[in-house]
Protein backbone atom coordinates (compact mmCIF):
# COMPACT_ATOMS: atom_id res chain seq x y z
CA UNK A 1 0.00 0.00 0.00
CA UNK A 2 0.89 3.66 -0.85
CA UNK A 3 0.24 6.51 1.19
CA UNK A 4 0.19 10.09 -0.26
CA UNK A 5 0.52 13.59 1.56
CA UNK A 6 0.27 16.87 0.21
CA UNK A 7 1.06 19.82 1.73
CA UNK A 8 1.96 23.90 0.95
CA UNK A 9 -1.31 25.16 -0.54
CA UNK A 10 -2.86 28.51 0.48
CA UNK A 11 -4.04 31.79 -0.51
CA UNK A 12 -1.45 33.37 -2.72
CA UNK A 13 -2.14 37.01 -4.20
CA UNK A 14 -1.84 36.74 -8.44
CA UNK A 15 1.87 36.81 -9.23
CA UNK A 16 3.10 35.09 -6.61
CA UNK A 17 4.30 31.96 -5.51
CA UNK A 18 3.67 28.79 -2.96
CA UNK A 19 5.55 25.28 -3.28
CA UNK A 20 3.41 22.13 -2.94
CA UNK A 21 5.01 19.00 -1.18
CA UNK A 22 3.58 15.59 -1.22
CA UNK A 23 5.34 13.16 0.94
CA UNK A 24 5.18 8.69 -0.39
CA UNK A 25 5.69 6.51 2.14
CA UNK A 26 4.33 2.19 2.43
CA UNK A 27 6.91 0.87 -0.24
CA UNK A 28 9.57 1.65 -2.70
CA UNK A 29 9.24 3.53 -5.44
CA UNK A 30 12.52 3.55 -7.91
CA UNK A 31 10.67 2.08 -11.00
CA UNK A 32 7.23 4.67 -9.97
CA UNK A 33 6.27 7.77 -11.39
CA UNK A 34 4.40 10.75 -9.83
CA UNK A 35 2.45 13.63 -10.98
CA UNK A 36 0.19 16.48 -9.98
CA UNK A 37 -3.31 17.09 -11.10
CA UNK A 38 -5.45 20.14 -9.91
CA UNK A 39 -9.68 20.06 -10.03
CA UNK A 40 -11.09 23.35 -10.01
CA UNK A 41 -15.16 23.36 -9.09
CA UNK A 42 -17.35 22.55 -12.72
CA UNK A 43 -13.90 21.23 -14.53
CA UNK A 44 -12.67 18.43 -15.22
CA UNK A 45 -9.29 16.81 -13.22
CA UNK A 46 -6.54 18.49 -15.08
CA UNK A 47 -2.89 16.94 -15.74
CA UNK A 48 -0.32 19.81 -14.39
CA UNK A 49 2.94 17.58 -14.50
CA UNK A 50 4.77 14.33 -13.82
CA UNK A 51 8.29 13.39 -13.08
CA UNK A 52 9.70 10.06 -13.44
CA UNK A 53 11.38 8.54 -10.03
CA UNK A 54 13.96 7.00 -11.70
CA UNK A 55 16.01 9.40 -14.18
CA UNK A 56 13.75 12.35 -13.33
CA UNK A 57 12.21 13.03 -16.85
CA UNK A 58 9.84 15.88 -16.62
CA UNK A 59 6.52 16.37 -18.18
CA UNK A 60 4.08 19.72 -18.05
CA UNK A 61 0.98 20.68 -19.03
CA UNK A 62 0.97 23.52 -21.85
CA UNK A 63 -0.85 25.89 -18.91
CA UNK A 64 2.00 25.76 -16.77
CA UNK A 65 5.18 25.44 -18.47
CA UNK A 66 7.57 27.95 -17.85
CA UNK A 67 5.50 28.58 -14.72
CA UNK A 68 5.57 25.48 -12.41
CA UNK A 69 8.41 23.25 -11.66
CA UNK A 70 7.96 19.83 -10.68
CA UNK A 71 11.38 18.11 -8.35
CA UNK A 72 11.81 15.23 -6.51
CA UNK A 73 14.05 14.02 -3.36
CA UNK A 74 14.47 10.26 -3.48
CA UNK A 75 16.05 9.98 -0.62
CA UNK A 76 13.24 11.68 1.24
CA UNK A 77 10.34 10.31 -0.69
CA UNK A 78 9.08 13.78 -1.49
CA UNK A 79 7.99 15.17 -4.52
CA UNK A 80 7.51 19.11 -5.25
CA UNK A 81 5.98 21.46 -7.03
CA UNK A 82 7.05 25.28 -7.38
CA UNK A 83 4.98 27.24 -8.64
CA UNK A 84 5.72 30.80 -9.71
CA UNK A 85 3.86 33.74 -11.38
CA UNK A 86 0.14 32.04 -10.64
CA UNK A 87 -2.31 33.09 -12.17
CA UNK A 88 -6.21 33.00 -10.85
CA UNK A 89 -6.94 30.31 -12.99
CA UNK A 90 -4.49 28.28 -11.01
CA UNK A 91 -6.87 27.72 -8.27
CA UNK A 92 -7.96 24.37 -7.50
CA UNK A 93 -7.17 21.78 -5.56
CA UNK A 94 -4.27 20.00 -6.22
CA UNK A 95 -3.88 16.35 -5.61
CA UNK A 96 -0.41 13.70 -6.08
CA UNK A 97 -0.84 10.76 -7.58
CA UNK A 98 1.54 7.73 -8.22
CA UNK A 99 1.89 4.73 -10.18
CA UNK A 100 4.60 2.52 -11.77
CA UNK A 101 5.98 2.41 -15.17
CA UNK A 102 5.00 5.12 -17.44
CA UNK A 103 4.01 8.62 -17.17
CA UNK A 104 0.42 9.44 -18.47
CA UNK A 105 -1.02 12.89 -18.37
CA UNK A 106 -4.95 10.86 -17.85
CA UNK A 107 -5.65 10.52 -14.47
CA UNK A 108 -5.15 6.71 -14.16
CA UNK A 109 -3.15 6.66 -11.66
CA UNK A 110 -3.16 3.59 -8.78
CA UNK A 111 -2.86 6.31 -6.13
CA UNK A 112 -3.55 9.91 -4.81
CA UNK A 113 -3.15 12.60 -2.29
CA UNK A 114 -6.17 13.43 -0.15
CA UNK A 115 -5.37 17.22 -2.41
CA UNK A 116 -4.49 20.82 -0.74
CA UNK A 117 -6.37 23.90 -1.81
CA UNK A 118 -4.57 26.82 -3.66
CA UNK A 119 -6.13 29.81 -4.32
CA UNK A 120 -4.89 32.76 -6.14
CA UNK A 121 -6.79 35.91 -6.04
CA UNK A 122 -6.81 38.64 -8.43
Amino acid sequence: QVRLEESGGGLVQAGGSLRLSCVASGRTFSNYCMAWFRHAPGKEREFVAAIRLSGGSTYYADSVEGRFTISKDNVKNTMYLQMNNLRPEDTAVYYCAAKAGLVTATPKYDYWGQGTQVTVSS
